[in-house]
């Protein structure tokens, strides 16, 4: 009898602790141009892209789009969409600079594992904004904010 009160206060207590909330990090982003075949290298090797990616920058009007390549992870119990929203700043005209957000619905799925997502600035998109001086990559869930990483002049 001794048993039941002990056994009811600890059903309630389990009952009234708050479910386990997901976390999320953007752990790295790497910013790459396209060129006019939406080509961030022109072959596999990371030396390759790398240098091409150099040939790029050096080069701007071969330049159509700009990739960004993010490495993001979650855990615990996903309950609303996981969104990842990139927001960018280009040249300034006047006082204030453009401005543009870029959006994607990711999978709704945690893994122990990282995931990497590719957004892309189109070509019209990329005209529009001209150079990039500064970005932001946030991951959310719903409403809340799991994790965000941006360049050194946002």
């Amino acid at each position: 009898m001794k048993r039941l009160p002990c056994f009811l206060l600890l059903i309630i207590a389990f009952a009234a602790s708050p479910a386990s909330a997901s976390t999320g990090h953007v752990i790295k982003v790497l910013p790459e141009f396209l060129d006019r075949e939406g080509r961030t290298s022109l072959s596999p090797s990371l030396y390759e892209r790398d240098a091409y990616q150099a040939q790029l920058r050096l080069h701007p009007e071969r330049r159509s789009g700009l990739r960004f390549f993010v490495e993001w992870k979650t855990k615990g119990a996903l309950w609303q969409p996981l969104k990842l929203r990139v927001e960018l700043r280009g040249r300034s005209e006047g006082n204030l600079p453009q401005q543009l957000v870029l959006q994607q619905t990711l999978v709704n799925k945690s893994t122990p594992f990282t995931r990497w997502t590719g957004v892309t600035l189109t070509n019209e998109q990329y005209q529009q904004l001209g150079s990039v001086t500064a970005w932001r990559v946030t991951l959310w869930e719903g409403d809340r904010l799991l994790g965000t990483q941006q360049s050194f002049l946002w």
